[in-house]
């Protein structure tokens, strides 16, 4: 018997995004997106890697989703690539990028797998980038459109849809410390993005629903904001102004009607919303189906004067000192702390309940080898150290589902080895190791232990 099981029906799958896997840059009138732009930017990408090639999954998909069936996957969550749909973002449909996504669908659900979709994942089309990207409102409505158009083709088989990822890294990361595309440094411009990208899910939303929709959602990358000293009322501050920028300038207009009080009297000292309209944040604040939880570490801070700050959160300079990640860390430098999942999870379902969650993504990058490299030998993955992360995390997620969550499943990052934004190919979250010369795919023994979990529906 189980340690633990997890509830009957739990969905168990794994995640994806179109740039990091697909490859295919230039195949069936696919336009350029401020990715394939961004990594051609010198020093913006590791060694000026590329999503040309990535993992080639635009023309291997059909052997990819055999294998997502021979490890149990109940579900895989993928995104649309915009610039495949609209090349130029707000002009006519390409129908043959709309093809690729009818053949993924169709082969997914032959293997009983469920697709689950991410229409935007950060490859906003170029042309939609020249003019301003999400800083331009018309970017918003353009979305909607695009939205119609991928729902039009693919909606008699697909029930479940989630409008944007992690729209967090999108403005600030984005426009706010310039590490990710289009890669600006203006928070102005990191806070007039954060709005139009939820103008974006607001009104995508109502133009899923108007289609026929069955279940909309979105997903977020809250995070969990500790104080490095629990006593302080300076980090009190601190966290409070953090969890205010990171959680609640998305999860408040989402499911509580319109932003914070303190928020807005934040971003009004850095510039005027008036981007903000009328009736903005009620389109914003309709109801959702799902919510989507990414999680990978928490965040600590510390209030202090001479705090450094972070461009990723505009006006925190001087306020707020971020604390060096510490104890045992993944790849990425991100500390390994199970709990924050924890408290995360009922934090949300404390503030904003009545919603159900979906983790859409967890995992780890760490330095995995295959082949001849590989210390088990050829062939052979061994990536004991992200079994251990993930065992954590899904302790920590069954944790919350003792404690009431309604968490209805969890979908492992990532299905590949792929494209990791600004560090390029160095740093690997699959449970797949792919071979980025001959795109040899090998399950880790991470992959088989997944497998196991999911046919046991638990640890």
């Amino acid at each position: 018997m189980n340690e633990l099981q997890f509830p009957e029906h739990f969905l168990w799958g794994a995640a994806t995004a179109a740039y990091q896997i697909e490859g295919a840059a230039r195949d069936d009138g696919r336009g350029p997106s401020i990715w394939d732009t961004f990594c051609r930017t010198p020093g913006k990408v590791y060694q000026g890697h590329t999503g040309d090639v990535a993992c080639d999954h635009y023309h291997r998909y059909a052997d990819d989703v055999a294998l997502m069936a021979e490890l149990g996957l109940r579900a895989y969550r993928f995104s649309v690539a915009w610039p495949r749909i609209q090349p130029d973002g707000s002009g006519p449909v390409n129908p043959r990028g709309l093809d690729f996504y009818d053949r993924l669908t169709d082969t997914l659900l032959e293997r009983g797998i469920d697709p689950i979709v991410t229409l935007y994942h950060w490859d906003l089309p170029q042309s939609l980038g020249d003019r301003g990207g999400w800083t331009n409102r018309e970017t918003a409505e353009h979305f909607a459109t695009y939205a119609t158009a991928v729902y039009a083709r693919l909606g008699d088989r697909i029930d479940t849809w989630t409008t944007l990822n992690e729209p967090w890294c999108s403005a600030y990361l984005g426009y706010g410390n310039g590490v990710h595309a289009p890669g600006e440094r203006d928070a102005a411009a990191a806070f007039t993005a954060v709005h139009h990208l939820l103008l974006g899910h607001g009104l995508a939303a109502r133009a899923l629903r108007a289609a026929g929709a069955r279940s909309v959602g979105i997903t977020v990358n809250p995070a969990d904001v500790r104080p490095a000293d629990p006593q302080s009322a300076a980090d009190a501050a601190a966290v409070r102004l953090v969890d205010g920028l990171h959680n609640r300038i998305f999860l408040d207009p989402l499911l509580a009607g319109g932003y914070p009080d303190d928020v807005r009297e934040h971003v009004a000292r850095i510039v005027e919303p008036t981007f903000i309209r009328d009736g903005d944040e009620k389109l914003i604040a309709a109801p959702i189906d799902l919510l989507g939880i990414n999680y990978y570490a928490p965040t600590y801070v510390a209030g202090r004067p001479d705090g450094d700050g972070d461009g990723a959160y505009p006006g925190t300079e001087g306020a707020v000192h971020f604390l060096p990640p510490a104890g045992p860390l993944t790849d990425m430098g991100w500390m390994i702390e199970p709990s924050g999942l924890t408290r995360l999870l009922e934090r949300i379902a404390t503030d904003y309940p009545g919603v159900p969650l979906l983790i859409t993504e967890n995992g780890a990058a760490f330095g995995d080898k295959a082949g001849t490299d590989s210390p088990a030998g050829p062939g052979q993955v061994i990536d004991n150290d992200r079994i251990a992360y993930l065992d954590g995390h899904l302790r920590a997620a069954h944790e919350a589902i003792s404690r009431g969550v309604d968490l209805r499943g969890y979908l492992v990052w990532s299905f590949l080895d792929n494209f990791e934004w600004a560090e390029g190919y160095r740093k690997r979250f699959g449970i797949v190791h792919v071979d980025y010369l001959t795109q040899r795919r090998t399950p880790k023994a991470s992959a088989r232990w997944y497998q196991e979990v999911i046919s046991r529906n638990g640890l």
